[in-house]
């Protein structure tokens, strides 16, 4: 990662800062972003008391013309984008009969428009220079029906089948692009879903009732867990590896 520049959306959640700090502990410069600006500014700040090469910017993904000014501003103070990781994601539970349009839309907007705005910002650009990586974080959810996980599951499908699309048109370019799919995570999204106290106990015992097996691993990923899985699509070890989903999950959906 020495001398790169790399782009990380959702970076002051927790997957998201552990992917910032791993890639700028390896060398490469960071501009963290997320919507969050308090969070992102103080995110960066902290990480550059390590000596860690953090830029904070606060964009909102959603949003088209923010995302192309964002990525302008990226490379016109940081330099060229070599490395992007879209990590920015929401979720919003419900029976799918019963989700409001709002919550199907806020969803698709950060989890899959949001995917596709800032890789379509960022490609563009890596086209002209004939390398890059981009890696998605989506959810083993996007291919393992969930119980009032339909607007999360579908959004992350969305996302996943982009950027698979996105890496067969442009690996002629030299530019690969990869998924790495999550399951349970010790994030505040998954103790969202529970009660602090129990949000791995729950996802390591899994739920009968909603034919949800658990973990044979018997742990929750930690935000780095998914973090080193990133920085290995991203690096040149992966080099030979495009258009590839890297489930990430204990074993949670069983190898499938």
């Amino acid at each position: 990662m020495e001398g790169t520049i790399a782009l990380v959306t959702g970076a002051a959640g927790g997957i998201g800062q552990a992917v910032v700090r791993l890639l700028a502990e390896r060398g490469a410069t960071v501009a963290a972003v997320d919507l969050d600006a308090e969070r992102i500014a103080a995110t960066a700040a902290a990480l550059r008391t390590e000596g860690l090469m953090v830029t904070g910017f606060a964009a909102d993904v959603t949003s088209s013309s923010a995302v192309d000014e964002l990525v302008e501003e990226v490379e016109t103070r940081l330099g060229p984008v070599s490395h992007l990781v879209n990590a920015a994601g929401v979720l919003h539970l419900g029976q799918a009969r019963a989700l409001s349009d709002q919550d199907w839309n806020a969803t698709f907007a950060v989890n899959a428009t949001g995917v596709f705005h800032v890789s379509r910002a960022v490609v563009n650009r890596m086209v002209h220079r004939g390398t890059g990586a981009i890696v998605t974080v989506a959810s083993n959810a996007a291919g393992t029906a969930r119980a009032e996980m339909a607007a999360y599951a579908a959004s992350k499908a969305a996302a996943t089948a982009f950027t698979k699309c996105l890496g067969l048109e442009v690996a002629h370019r030299g530019i690969r692009c990869n998924v790495v799919a999550p399951g349970s995570t010790d994030t505040m999204m998954l103790r969202g879903m529970h009660t602090a106290d129990t949000a791995a106990k729950a996802s390591i015992a899994g739920n009968p009732e909603q034919y949800r097996v658990g973990i044979p691993l018997g742990k929750v990923a930690s935000p780095e867990d998914i973090a080193r899985t990133v920085a290995f699509l991203l690096s040149d070890e992966a080099g030979h590896i495009t258009m590839h989903e890297l489930t990430v999950d204990g074993g949670a959906t069983l190898g499938v």
